[in-house]
């Protein structure tokens, strides 16, 4: 079983969900995407994840990012847990959730870490490219919910840096100054950023949010 690394093509599949049959590039099309596994259905974290999830999406969508959960359980059960998610986190569950029973979609993406549970999946995280490549993984024990305002700070990350000659240093956020790229010189930097360089080492320079 292959560990997906950054830059590696997401692997294609096709399985059914609480929306019905569903290929992953086809449902993509040519957005960015967000895949992320839970243990299995009727799970307490789970439930306040994707409550939390389907609340967010609004802003998944205005950064063009369509989202998919997975579990381990089938689609029946799939829909019966999203009454459950809905009532307690007063919201109305709007993605699908991939079934996978036979964990051929988790064996596929390494969701399944024996020495954590040899059944069940942690939980994982793929951001993925229009090209389809995988820009970002996390990986959270079972026990740990996911943060996602920080899965939304990264997206905006990796969309300003996929677009521009940038990074985003520590606990950056969409709007805040940004590091220029190693790869080009601070002469070409000033020509290119037009509100300005500061160079605080030859190494460390910084620029306003291009996009802001």
């Amino acid at each position: 079983m292959a560990t997906i690394r950054l830059g590696d093509k997401a692997p294609n599949f096709t399985a059914d969900s609480s929306e019905g049959t569903l290929n992953l590039y086809e449902y993509l099309g040519d957005s960015w995407g967000i895949l992320f596994s839970h243990p299995a259905d009727f799970t307490p974290v789970c439930t306040t994840e994707l409550g939390t999830a389907a609340k967010f999406k609004e802003e998944f969508d205005r950064r063009n990012v369509k989202m998919l959960a997975l579990s381990v359980d089938g689609a029946a059960s799939h829909k019966e847990w999203i009454k459950d998610i809905n009532e307690v986190q007063q919201t109305t569950v709007n993605f699908p959730i991939i079934a996978d029973e036979d964990r051929k979609v988790s064996d596929l993406y390494d969701m399944i870490h024996p020495n954590a549970d040899s059944t069940l999946t942690v939980r994982s995280v793929f951001i993925i490219a229009p090209d389809k490549t995988v820009k970002l993984t996390l990986t959270y024990p079972a026990s740990t919910g996911r943060n996602f305002y920080e899965l939304l700070r990264v997206i905006d990350s990796l969309q300003l840096t996929a677009y521009h000659k940038v990074a985003t240093p520590a606990n950056w956020k969409e709007g805040e100054d940004v590091v220029v790229s190693p790869s080009i010189t601070t002469a070409d930097a000033k020509e290119l950023f037009t509100k300005g360089v500061e160079e605080i080492k030859p190494y460390l320079r910084m620029t306003p949010d291009p996009t802001s």
